[in-house]
């Protein structure tokens, strides 16, 4: 798995099951409301500071989602995509990368174009079982409950900067 991860230079995530645990929260008002794990956070954190880019494509879009983004530093983002691999194609050609430098999480089926073409891919223990066949990895949490985290750890890993980061934060 790690052989498969090295070189990775950006990784993309879904967001609801992702993300999120995929749950479509409503107010009465019709406005979306979105529950983030902090332990996806800051692992979204870690990968830019191991030079890892942490790119979104979604097929919802909502202010909360917009916000989280904006908090983690994350400027690579699709919003209400449902044909997901064009918008991956766009963010690896503004980054002057391929799909073999790419990695990849999703949880259903409009996630498997981008999936399939990338050096390696995750789904949440959770996801749709279309996905979990298809994924190079599956995580032991559900989405939104820490699944991008251990994804992170992984590629972090991989790149060899886990144990710097680590150390860092442990000072």
């Amino acid at each position: 798995m790690l052989l498969r991860a090295q070189g990775v230079k950006v990784a993309f995530f879904d967001v609801d099951g992702v993300l999120t645990d995929g749950g479509l929260y409503m107010s009465g008002d019709g406005e979306q409301i979105k529950r983030f794990n902090t332990l996806d956070g800051h692992g979204l954190k870690l990968l830019q500071q191991a030079g890892i880019t942490p790119a979104v494509i979604t097929g919802r879009d909502s202010p909360a989602l917009r916000a989280r983004l904006r908090a983690l530093g994350i400027t690579h983002a699709h919003f209400g995509t449902e044909d997901k691999r064009p918008a991956a194609e766009i963010t690896l050609q503004a980054l002057g990368l391929d799909w073999s430098e790419a990695a990849a999480m999703g949880d259903d089926w409009p996630d498997l174009a981008v999936m399939r073409r990338v050096a390696i891919s995750c789904a949440p223990v959770n996801a749709h079982v279309e996905v979990r066949a298809q994924a190079h990895f599956i995580t032991q949490a559900s989405g939104g409950q820490g699944a991008a985290r251990e994804f992170c750890d992984l590629l972090l890993v991989a790149s060899g900067s886990y144990a710097r980061l680590l150390h860092a934060c442990a000072q």
